[in-house]
């Protein structure tokens, strides 16, 4: 801090640690003082913790607004986190400058094929000293850990500027460390071959190798992952108060969405005037004294001003019946203060007395964003963290997880899909630490297991809202299919707003390493946000290129409603909730009547009807982008690729699927750009493709495909305009789609696959076929080569490395690929 004028509340720090090092909420900026023993302006503080990943940063008081911004290179998430890995040894931080860095650097092995060690997978060498442990090269202290079950064990280090040496070690003894040839090593003066490392401040990350090897093994090129229903599925977040009133009473209704389901998703894929969304998120619907229905009366029965519970099995069954999904909101964490558990609980009748959180003393301490969570009644206090009026159940007592389990039953056997699941990092409290608790986490395994027994395929998205790292253990250990992706939809805005795709690209980074492949929620706003045309001032063509960027981009895209129709709102959350803006008639088209809250101020100019007949609009703009993200599979389950640009005003991208891809181009500047683009390898096989423009459909010439499935300063398109984006499909020359080929020849069998000393090949096809066959490494180098006149071969794969391999099988001009693990 020697830079800095220091506030007279101290120095502290806030982060993911805060709970588990037994400083109450995470993110708290007022609870974490660190101190200057020695007056030198070094604060510091030790901490006990358990190993894991975290994310911090430093405050210059006790508030947010004082907190620090650290560069880019040395942060991550949409607010700027440092980020640092730990492991079981201790760890001696090196210190920092606030609001700067010093370098940042992560190492990654990947270890399929072989069998991890018990004590886990660890890396040394001689930067262990500088990054903060106590001695160089050893194989205990510095832990590595595979946060997404990719098998790619990495850890995040700081380090001064400097070149080191390295070595992974499959267990925590010198003996386990892995043995390198000097392709890609050096003779170090420990005795060993090792790794090198150079680190400047914002360098890039070394590649990711095999465990053992100087092959390459990106996870990203990872074709083995699951996919599901809802990685198809394009979401639509609808409030029903607000979308449509059918009966002329100012309030919307089930009866009015029926009639506006057209719009949404008339039924018929070869029609072009619906939005084509694919699933419905419907914001509460059961009855609730509040206009917005997060504090339940009766979880079994729906909100009365919205319909019967009739209308709302006529909504689901016409829903399904044009292929939308349905999923609900539900509000586990609390119910209202007029539920009548709680009146039961309050004069402890009934046996609701545990239903909630009582205390005869007022515990006195404050929720994450400093707010009272104890309120009286009476004599005593109950807990409720979001206000009085919302007091949370107490999950420790067993006849509420019973009773909130059958409530999930009772809406799946009404037919929903699944459920967004509201508030739920603070389900259950342990002490005063509110959030992330693994009481909750319990819980949610147990929630998992229920409703997954109900319905195998019904889906959960949880609302952590948090930061990445925060929200990754919410997605692991079958707790939840997916959570929001809150740090992604900052950056996807931040980088429109800056022009300059730095930040987006590192955040893609992060969300890949982090989350099972593609299982996560993409959004740019929601109902607690700001909308996102004031976010974007208004500009139609900022507002088009977030869309095309979030809308391309892996995961499970969320679009709230109104938001295709430039509706506006910021402040109090009704006026992010308005009614929808249909027409330039009276009330927005919404209602016959006076609405339950006016319509926005730009409804005349921003609704349906006229923006339906401007091909130019954002809403025909939101109608192509979801038809082709409908129509291609690629941009639905395809693995996501980084793809380098040389400017970084454009923001590039691939997206992989079997043997076709799109890359798509994002120009952020507000001035033409002529960017080349390169891609370093993906899984698609060497040649020609053709190029198309999808969102124009305009062909765009040909692109050659090198053998390690990427491409160089390819000059991808003429001149891109200002502020718009290109969705390229890459498809073979001959336009043959993946779907189409023969399965009997693309269901070539290897076997032993994983093998060791030899995998056989075997294959159906014509007679006295002449049959090319390779096998290619991850970083595209071709192993083996042979043509054969048979219908099966044998090859010898004793001595080749640990890992991933291709096998590639040409016969007359078609082409099959499948992946072959070497132990």
């Amino acid at each position: 801090m020697s830079k800095e004028s220091i506030s007279n509340d101290g120095i502290h720090i806030a982060g993911s640690f805060q709970s588990v090092a037994g400083f109450g909420d995470n993110w708290n900026p007022s609870t974490t003082r660190l101190d200057d023993t020695d007056g030198d302006k070094v604060y510091s503080l030790t901490l006990e913790m358990p190993s894991g990943t975290y994310e911090y940063k430093f405050i210059n008081g006790k508030e947010w607004g004082k907190d620090e911004n650290p560069p880019v290179e040395c942060s991550v998430g949409n607010t700027n986190n440092r980020v640092i890995t730990v492991g079981d040894k201790d760890l001696v931080i090196p210190s920092v400058p606030f609001n700067g860095c010093v370098g940042m650097i992560k190492l990654a092995v990947n270890m399929n094929g072989e069998t991890v060690s018990p004590e886990g997978v660890h890396v040394m060498g001689n930067f262990q000293k500088a990054a903060g442990y106590e001695t160089d090269w050893d194989a205990s202290s510095t832990k590595l850990v595979d946060v997404n079950g990719d098998n790619t064990y990495e850890v995040n280090l700081m380090l001064p500027a400097g070149n080191y040496e390295y070595l992974f070690v499959n267990g925590n003894e010198s003996l386990d460390t892995e043995s390198l040839p000097l392709d890609c090593s050096i003779e170090g003066e420990n005795g060993t071959n090792n790794r090198t490392l150079t680190v400047e401040l914002g360098s890039a990350n070394p590649p990711i190798y095999c465990f053992n090897s100087c092959d390459e093994c990106n996870p990203n090129l990872n074709t083995d992952y699951d996919t599901h229903w809802w990685n198809d599925a394009v979401f639509y977040e609808l409030f029903v108060r607000s979308f449509y009133d059918s009966d002329g009473d100012g309030i919307g209704d089930f009866r009015g969405i029926i009639e506006k389901l057209d719009y949404l998703n008339d039924g018929d894929p070869n029609t072009d005037k619906d939005l084509g969304i694919t699933a419905i998120w419907l914001m509460p619907m059961m009855e609730s004294p509040s206009y917005h229905g997060y504090d339940a009366t009766d979880y079994y029965k729906t909100e009365p001003d919205y319909g019967t519970m009739e209308d709302f099995t006529a909504f689901l069954e016409e829903a399904h019946n044009r292929g939308i999904k349905v999923i609900i909101d539900l509000v586990l964490n609390h119910t209202s203060n007029q539920h009548p558990w709680f009146t039961q609980s309050k004069t402890n009748s009934n046996g609701f007395r545990d239903w909630y959180i009582w205390s005869e003393d007022n515990p006195n301490f404050s929720g994450p964003w400093g707010q009272g969570v104890w309120h009286g009644s009476g004599s005593d206090y109950y807990y409720g963290l979001f206000w009085s009026g919302m007091p949370d159940l107490n999950y420790n007592h067993p006849d509420v997880k019973e009773e909130m389990f059958n409530v999930a039953n009772f809406w799946l056997d009404k037919g929903v899909d699944g459920f967004r699941l509201d508030a739920i990092k603070y389900l259950i409290e342990d002490g005063t630490v509110l959030e992330n608790t693994s009481g909750t986490f319990s819980l949610l395994e147990e929630f998992d297991e229920v409703y997954k027994s109900n319905n195998a395929d019904a889906f959960s998205i949880g609302e952590v809202w948090s930061n990445t790292a925060s929200i990754i253990p919410y997605v692991q250990n079958e707790r939840l299919d997916v959570c929001f992706e809150f740090d992604l939809a900052g950056h996807i805005l931040n980088a429109v707003i800056n022009e300059n795709s730095v930040s987006v690209r590192q955040q893609m980074l992060n969300v890949n390493a982090s989350y099972p492949s593609l299982q996560y929620g993409t959004f740019l706003s929601n109902h607690d946000m700001d909308r996102v045309y004031d976010i974007l001032g208004s500009s139609v063509s900022k507002l088009k290129l977030a869309a095309s960027i979030y809308l391309t981009l892996p995961g499970i895209p969320f679009l709230y409603y109104g938001e295709e129709v430039n509706m506006s709102g910021t402040g109090a959350h009704e006026n992010i909730r308005r009614p929808m803006q249909w027409s330039d008639a009276a009330n927005a088209g919404f209602s016959t009547s006076t609405p339950w809250n006016n319509a926005g101020s730009n409804y005349v100019t921003n609704n349906v009807v006229v923006m339906e007949n401007n091909p130019n609009s954002l809403l025909n703009h939101y109608k192509r982008l979801i038809r082709i993200r409908n129509e291609q599979k690629a941009l639905r389950r395809g693995y996501y690729l980084d793809v380098e640009s040389s400017e970084a005003n454009v923001y590039s991208f691939a997206r992989i699927y079997e043997n076709e891809g799109i890359v798509v181009v994002s120009n952020l500047a507000t001035q033409l750009s002529n960017a080349s683009l390169s891609l370093k390898a993906s899984t698609l096989l060497p040649g020609n493709y053709k190029v198309t423009d999808l969102y124009n459909d305009e062909e765009m010439g040909m692109i050659s495909i090198n053998e390690k499935g990427g491409f160089e300063n390819w000059e991808s398109t003429t001149e891109m305009s200002a502020q718009s984006t290109r969705v390229l499909l890459i498809s073979d020359v001959n336009s043959v789609s993946t779907n189409n080929i023969s399965k009997a020849f693309f269901d070539f069998k290897l076997s032993p696959n994983p093998t060791i000393d030899e995998v056989n090949i075997s294959w159906e096809s014509a007679p006295e076929p002449r049959a090319n066959v390779k096998v290619i490494s991850t970083n595209g180098a071709i192993i083996y080569q042979e043509t054969s006149s048979d219908n099966a071969m044998t090859i010898q794969t004793k001595g080749w490395s640990s890992g991933i391999y291709f096998v590639q099988i040409t016969v007359d001009g078609k082409i099959g690929s499948q992946r072959l693990v070497i132990l």
